[in-house]
Parts: C-alpha cells; sequence; structure tokens
C-alpha cells in the first residue's frame, strides 16, 4: 500500500493589477496658528498641583464694596435707633418748639427754631459715625472685612461714601420737613431762597460732615467710648470753655471759641449767630470740610501704615 501526497486547494488566479493613477500634487497649505488661550483667572493660584477651580472669579472694584457696606449698615440695630433719635429730636422738638411760639408774636428768622433739634439731633449722627467704623474693630470683624477686600484705601472710601450719603440724606429730609412747619405754623418775613437752602441742606451737610469727622476720629483711635468722648468734647467743650474764661485778658479766646464752636457755627447757618462777629452764611460748612478732609486724610494714612 503506497501513500499518497495530500492534495493542495488550489490556488485561485489574482486579477491582474489595474494601473494606479497619478496623484496630483497638492499646493502647500499655510500652517494654522493656534490662538493663544487666555489664562484663568485662578491660575496663578493653582499651585503646584495646577488645580483650577470651576467656580468662576469676577475682579471686585469699588462699587463691590460700596454695596457691602450698606448692607452691613442697613442691617445693623445701631443705625436703627441712632438715626430713628435723631429724627424724633430734630423734628420732635422742632415741632414743640413751634407750638409753643405759636402765631401771635412775629418772628425773625422763621426758621430759627429749628436750630436747637438738629443740634441735638447731630450727637445721635457722630455716634453712629464712630460706631460704623470703631465697632468692627471692637469686635474683631475688621479682619472678616479686610480679607473679603484687602485694599484698605477702598474699604474705607466705600464707609465714608455710604455713612455720609446717608446721614445727609436722612438730615435733609428732617431740616426740610421742620422748616416746612415752621414757616407755616409761625408769623414772620418769608425766607429768603439762601435761607431755605442754608436751613435745610446746608444744616444736613454741616451734620452729615460732623458724622464724617467721627468716622475719622474713630478711625485713628479704634475704640468706641473714646472716638465718641473726643467728639462730644470737640462739639461741647469750646463753648463750656468759654463760660469760665472770664477777664479781660482772656476776652480774645472766649470770643474766638464761641465763634468757631459747632453749636454757633449751626446756628449761623439759621441766621442766628451767637455773636455779631465771626463766618457767615456758608462759612462754617467750608471750615468743618477742610477739618474733616485733614482728618480723613490721617485716618488713611493710619490704615494703610498699621497693622489690623
Amino acid at each position: 500500500m503506497m501513500l499518497q501526497p495530500p492534495v493542495q486547494a488550489p490556488v485561485p488566479a489574482q486579477a491582474p493589477a489595474q494601473p494606479q493613477a497619478h496623484a496630483q500634487p497638492q499646493a502647500p497649505q499655510p500652517p494654522v496658528q493656534q490662538q493663544p488661550v487666555p489664562p484663568h483667572p485662578q491660575q496663578a493660584y493653582a499651585g503646584a498641583g495646577g488645580y483650577v477651580s470651576p467656580i468662576p472669579v469676577r475682579p471686585t472694584h469699588l462699587g463691590h464694596a460700596l454695596l457691602s457696606e450698606w448692607t452691613k449698615i442697613r442691617s445693623l440695630r445701631s443705625t436703627i435707633w441712632t438715626l430713628g433719635v435723631m429724627l424724633l429730636l430734630s423734628v420732635g422738638i422742632g415741632l414743640l418748639a413751634a407750638l409753643a411760639a405759636g402765631s401771635d408774636r412775629e418772628l425773625d428768622p422763621v426758621l430759627g427754631l429749628g436750630f436747637v433739634g438738629v443740634l441735638l439731633g447731630s450727637l445721635c449722627v457722630i455716634t453712629l459715625g464712630v460706631l460704623s467704623i470703631s465697632s468692627e474693630y471692637g469686635t474683631g470683624m475688621v479682619r472678616t472685612t479686610l480679607t473679603a477686600c484687602p485694599s484698605r484705601s477702598r474699604m474705607l472710601t466705600a464707609k465714608a461714601i455710604v455713612f455720609f450719603t446717608l446721614a445727609l440724606v436722612i438730615t435733609t429730609i428732617a431740616t426740610g420737613l421742620v422748616a416746612l412747619l415752621d414757616s407755616a405754623m409761625l408769623n414772620g418775613p418769608a425766607p429768603t431762597a439762601d435761607q431755605w437752602l442754608r436751613a435745610t441742606v446746608g444744616a444736613g451737610l454741616y451734620v452729615a460732615l460732623l458724622g464724617l469727622l467721627a468716622l475719622s476720629v474713630g478711625t485713628l483711635l479704634r475704640h468706641s467710648a473714646g472716638a465718641i468722648s473726643t467728639m462730644m468734647g470737640v462739639v461741647l467743650l469750646p463753648m463750656l470753655l468759654a463760660l469760665f474764661l472770664q477777664g479781660e485778658s482772656l476776652k480774645d479766646v472766649q470770643q474766638a471759641l464761641i465763634e468757631y464752636s459747632v453749636p454757633s457755627a449751626l446756628a449761623t447757618l439759621y441766621d442766628i449767630p451767637f455773636l455779631s462777629t465771626g463766618p457767615t452764611g456758608w462759612t462754617p460748612v467750608w471750615i468743618l470740610a477742610g477739618v474733616t478732609a485733614v482728618t480723613l486724610g490721617g485716618a488713611y494714612a493710619a490704615v494703610l501704615q498699621r497693622d489690623v
């Protein structure tokens, strides 16, 4: 028996190769320039791991600080109490004075009776001005404020703008209401336009500047009781000293203390100055504005240079 070789499968015939068409040469294309991708706002804080937070980041500005300070000052109970008592004193005492004077006798100037209530109400604005900055130092809240707003000058600017605007609006409303009541209930010559402005806008501006001066003193001292005591001394001490400075040699000093004291300056805006000499018209407002600007500049320097 003979072995037969294995039968191999037939190999299919291959089709003849088709001739390939010659490729057309393509024109060279210019390299595509990739636009540089701007870095993520938090890339600088990504660290070695390169992690970038998905939370969007917006650059802060003065508007954010103003909104923050407005939220704080309107949510504090001290703001409601101090401004509420200021309105009560200014309008209440002005109304009681008008009722006591009556319309039987003639008064000149008619708007002068609003002076006492505005003077007492200014003490409340001074207190609020001090507390708007010194309370944060007392409780340590200023650290949180400076963490959220590292720019100290921006923080102080926002506080000054918000407080000054609030004090100016509220005080002007109170003085305007008292002026309207006095002109309607009292008998006397009609006030001129300048008298109206000084008894309403001028008095409101003067009281608001006093509050801004108190805020500057509170920034410098960083202590509520000390700053309030200092401002009460600024308002009341010159007049009290003038009462005890008797003698011919001290007459000039006594006269200067009376002329440039806060009560006399505020009375000048109502055309009832304590002395016939001294500042007149709008001059007391400009004097206080200069003093406040200097003190506020010192507050900026202190905030920028010292530690919290």
